[in-house]
């Protein structure tokens, strides 16, 4: 950790003493993996725990083994024909091999994450988007179907020739072994592809070198696709600039080569591949990956206290959700180790922040980032101003504008402090004019043709602090995946009692927000909540997309041009959410009226309806992201 950055006037230093074309560590990923070998060899690198036991050694690699082992997957993916124009896919859960995959399959070509919890006809959606041509996934094992849906998805696939099976039975030792080969589930898809034993390959390596030239040019490296998909997926090009500007940034801001991180986040989501695993590489430091489902893993919020004592973590990376899970259990290890938390994915309520503060004495950063610019923007300076709420201030070598544009990019204002618009924004992550691969959907992407359009909606206050109010691109953010609210609708229109739908995510104290659909029927039709609530089960494709709420309106609040106006249904939603949470805790308070703050987005003023505990709401509605504010 070589810079602090304490506000706008530190950053417009940095800027100016570090020009990012002298300040990039590294070319290529390789170059940089192998200046981190020769500076830190024995030192750790990563750590993999197959359970979440404190006391499970797993397995850990020294900054020289990890670098060995990138080198033989790089290796093996250019001996099955893959050039730096090729992909490998992995649809893995976490594991010491997903690392190598993710590290290899960048040095050797383009590698492509695929979250394992998609359906099979998304992975293949998304395998045919990138023209995959090697699959690294799961054997066959227990407790997981992971192996089946991408079989399934690979004979959806003509172009992947080879699938290589990581078998986790590795991990563990006898009579566990012995148990996990007997009762091994049967995989019945069959494909083209070729089958073999990924690590009985990779061991055929050599470990010293690569066996090609490591091309210098800044090129494409990695494919991630962006939240929820239907149809044709979005799949966003990040090359190797904007990989090793997230690693720079940690290295830089955050990490040393004696911190360590435990980062229970899936290796399919820029978050743990960026800002985490690139930041590792850079400073040298250790990362632990407990179990393959990360947060997910059975025992690990029950232990997530012991591993960091175990582990002496100084950094934990998080997200709202599992912040909101491990509040409810006892801080019941030493986390004195512990300096910092870093939230992202997510909005972070008030309250959660709070808490976790109380219960820990540590605070938690809360960051910005997207899929579309190789993931970080902004982030609230570790040595400066926390803002709670805000997302902090732009990072070094981050220009963010707040900007009306016009559907083609073309600026028609620009805002100002305080003024809320769309976040705009320009660094070494952006891919400008070619930020997806499909190139009709990088039309109108860029404002001024050089700033990302995220579709978020925000403000810039007048210390420099970004605020995010909305969303201009009409997405339900659950738990940091992207839902599309068209799939809800599209498939409740096919009901022929429903004339409209208008979906939106309603919030939640869990999740940040849940799907909900409101519907308008056709005249004189009947049907009930529970019929379309199966209804939509059956058909909206993801399941992360199912309502939690259907409600029917006589009247869809429309535009003027006959849209449905979704504003007008998020403040039935936001007032419905407080005002059964209130109930539920016996506070005499309700939510009078939403509305539109200039600087706050919606906004739930309440009145009091008799007796209050004023500490109790807050703590209450403080589990929610949207503000909120009393009328009397």
């Amino acid at each position: 950790m070589g810079i602090t950055i304490a506000t706008l006037a530190d950053k417009a230093e940095v800027e100016a003493a570090h020009p990012w074309e002298a300040a990039q560590p590294a070319q290529t990923l390789y170059e940089l993996l192998t200046r981190t070998r020769n500076a830190h060899g024995d030192r750790r690198a990563m750590t993999f725990t197959l359970t979440s036991d404190p006391k499970d050694a797993g397995e850990t690699l020294t900054w020289r083994e990890l670098h060995g082992k990138a080198t033989q997957a790089a290796n093996l993916f250019r001996s099955l024909g893959i050039g730096e124009n090729d992909v490998v896919a992995y649809v893995l859960p976490n594991a010491s091999e997903t690392v190598w995959t993710y590290l290899g399959g960048s040095v050797a070509g383009i590698v492509n994450p695929i979250n394992p919890l998609l359906e099979p006809d998304q992975i293949a959606s998304i395998l045919n988007e990138t023209g995959a041509k090697v699959v690294v996934t799961l054997k066959s094992f227990l407790k997981t179907d992971v192996a089946q849906k991408t079989a399934e998805a690979v004979a959806m696939a003509p172009g992947v020739t080879h699938v290589l099976e990581v078998d986790l039975k590795r991990y563990l030792s006898p009579p566990k072994s012995w148990i996990a080969g007997l009762l091994r589930p049967k995989n019945p898809v069959r494909h083209h592809a070729k089958v073999l034993d990924f690590n009985a390959e990779l061991a055929r390596q050599k470990s010293d070198g690569l066996t090609f030239p490591d091309s210098f040019e800044d090129r494409v490296a990695a494919y991630f696709h962006t939240g929820g998909t239907t149809g044709m997926p979005k799949v966003a090009q990040h090359k190797y600039s904007g990989m090793i500007y997230n690693g720079w940034l940690g290295a830089e801001l955050l990490f040393t080569h004696e911190d360590t991180l435990i980062c229970p986040l899936p290796l399919f989501h820029v978050f743990a591949c960026y800002p985490v695993l690139m930041s590792v590489i850079t400073s040298g430091g250790h990362v632990v990956f407990p179990t393959p489902q990360g947060y997910r893993g059975e025992g690990v919020f029950d232990n997530f206290w012991k591993l960091i004592e175990r582990w002496e973590v100084t950094f934990m990376i998080t997200v709202p959700t599992a912040l909101a899970a491990l509040m409810q259990r006892p801080v019941d290890g030493d986390v004195s180790t512990l300096r910092i938390g870093i939230s992202g994915s997510a909005p972070l309520p008030m309250e959660l922040y709070s808490r976790f503060k109380e219960a820990t004495g540590v605070s938690i950063a809360e960051g910005y980032g997207l899929t579309e610019a190789t993931c970080l923007v902004s982030c609230n300076p570790i040595d400066g101003v926390q803002k709670v709420g805000s997302v902090g201030i732009p990072l070094p070598h981050t220009e963010v504008r707040i900007l009306h544009c016009e559907d083609d990019g073309t600026i028609s204002h620009e805002c100002a402090t305080d003024e809320i618009g769309e976040i705009c924004i320009a660094n070494p992550g952006v891919y400008e004019g070619s930020t997806y691969t499909e190139v009709g959907k990088n039309l109108g992407l860029y404002a001024d043709q050089i700033y990302l359009r995220t579709g978020d909606l925000g403000r810039i206050d007048e210390e420099g602090y970004l605020w995010i109010t909305g969303r201009a691109k009409d997405l339900i953010i659950r738990s940091g995946h992207n839902i599309d609210p068209a799939e809800i609708e599209e498939a409740l229109m096919a009901h022929p009692a429903v004339a409209m739908v208008g979906a939106i995510g309603q919030p939640d104290a869990y999740a940040g927000e849940l799907p909900a659909a409101y519907v308008e029927l056709v005249a004189g039709a009947q049907t009930t909540v529970e019929e379309l609530m199966a209804f939509a089960k059956e058909h909206v494709h993801e399941r992360a997309a199912h309502p939690k709420h259907l409600e029917f309106l006589d009247e869809l609040p429309k535009t003027a041009v006959g849209k449905v106006f979704k504003p007008d249904l998020r403040k039935l939603a936001i007032k419905r959410v407080y005002d059964r949470a209130l109930a539920e805790a016996e506070q005499a308070a309700e939510v009078a009226d939403v509305v539109e703050d200039k600087k706050r987005g919606l906004v739930a003023r309440l009145r009091k309806t008799g007796d209050v505990d004023g500490d109790a709401v807050a703590r209450i509605l403080g589990s929610y992201t949207r503000p909120w504010e009393w009328i009397d």
